[in-house]
C-alpha cells in the first residue's frame, strides 16, 4: 500500500505527516521506528498520523521516534495548522487552537497544569518546585502544558551534561509516564533553552518545553509575558497569564512531500 506524506519542520523539530482523514491508517511501535529511522526511512523526530474528530477539525496523533505516542506536541501543531489549515485540533493533550498570523502560525495549547496527579507522578510531592536533584540539576519546576516537563533554571546553560543526565531523569520511577527535562537561562528578559524531549532525546527546539519554561518563569518572576524563548533551532514567543492558555507564536516550515510503501 502506497501513501503520500508530508516532511515539515518547526524550528528544525522535524516531522513526517500522514493524513488519514479520508483512508485510515493502522500505526504500531515498529511502522513509526522504520518510518523515523534517517537512514532506512524517511527520518523524523515524530511521526504525526491525522485521524477525524468529532470535536475539533481534525485529531492529531503524535508518535515519537522510539514508536511511543504522546499527548502534545507544539511544533508539530503549527506545522499541521499550516498544512491543513485546521482551526482546532482534537489531542490526547486536550483541544488545541491554531491560526496563521502572517508568516507565523499562533498556536494556544491547555492551560498549565501544576497539580502532582497532572503532571503526573507517582506520589504527591510539591511541583513549584519539586524537591529533587540529579547531579547538578536541583528543584526544577513541574508542569503539564499538554506533555509534562520539568524546568531546572542554571547559571550556564552548557554547564549542565543534558545528553548524559537527561535518560536517568526521564525514566525515573518517580515519572510514571517519564518527563521531558528542560535546562534554561534568563538573559536580558529572554529565556535561552535546550531540551531532552523523552523518546526523541536532545531537540534541536520543543515547542511545549519552551510554552512550560515560559510558564515556569513567569510564575518565578524571572521574566514577563511576552517572552522570547531561543533555543538551537530558533525562537518562539509565548504569552501566558494566569488562569489562560499558553499561546506560542512562532514558523512553521514545509519541506517537500512524497509518497513510501507501507506494509
Amino acid at each position: 500500500m502506497r501513501r503520500q506524506f508530508h516532511k515539515m519542520h518547526g524550528l528544525g523539530n522535524d516531522f513526517v505527516i500522514l493524513d488519514a482523514r479520508e483512508q485510515p491508517l493502522a500505526i504500531d511501535e515498529s511502522l513509526v521506528r522504520q518510518l523515523a529511522d534517517r537512514k532506512h526511512g524517511i527520518g523524523c523526530d515524530q511521526l504525526i498520523l491525522l485521524e477525524p474528530s468529532k470535536s475539533a477539525d481534525l485529531r492529531m496523533r503524535i508518535f515519537n521516534e522510539d514508536g511511543g505516542e504522546v499527548q502534545s506536541c507544539g511544533n508539530a501543531t503549527r506545522c499541521v495548522v499550516k498544512l491543513t489549515g485546521a482551526e482546532t485540533i482534537e489531542t490526547a493533550g486536550g483541544l488545541l487552537h491554531g491560526r496563521s498570523e502572517g508568516d507565523a502560525i499562533e498556536v494556544a495549547l491547555i492551560e498549565p497544569r501544576l497539580a502532582w496527579d497532572a503532571i503526573p507522578l507517582a506520589y504527591p510531592l510539591p511541583t513549584d518546585p519539586l524537591p529533587m536533584g540529579w547531579e547538578n540539576l536541583d528543584r526544577p519546576y513541574a508542569i503539564n502544558v499538554g506533555n509534562p516537563h520539568l524546568v531546572f533554571f542554571v547559571d550556564d546553560l552548557e554547564d549542565a551534561d543534558l545528553e548524559g543526565i537527561g535518560p536517568g531523569i526521564e525514566t525515573d520511577p518517580v515519572f510514571p509516564e517519564r518527563i521531558n527535562v528542560n535546562v534554561a537561562t534568563v538573559e536580558g528578559g529572554a529565556i535561552r533553552l535546550r531540551t531532552f524531549e523523552r523518546g526523541a532525546g536532545l531537540t534541536r527546539a520543543c515547542g511545549t518545553g519552551a510554552c512550560a519554561t515560559a510558564v515556569a518563569a513567569i510564575r518565578s518572576g524571572r521574566a514577563t509575558s511576552p517572552v522570547e524563548v531561543l533555543m538551537t533551532g530558533g525562537t518562539l514567543t509565548i504569552n501566558w497569564s494566569p488562569g489562560e492558555p499558553v499561546r506560542m507564536r512562532g514558523d512553521a516550515t514545509y519541506v517537500f512531500e512524497g509518497s513510501i510503501e507501507l506494509p
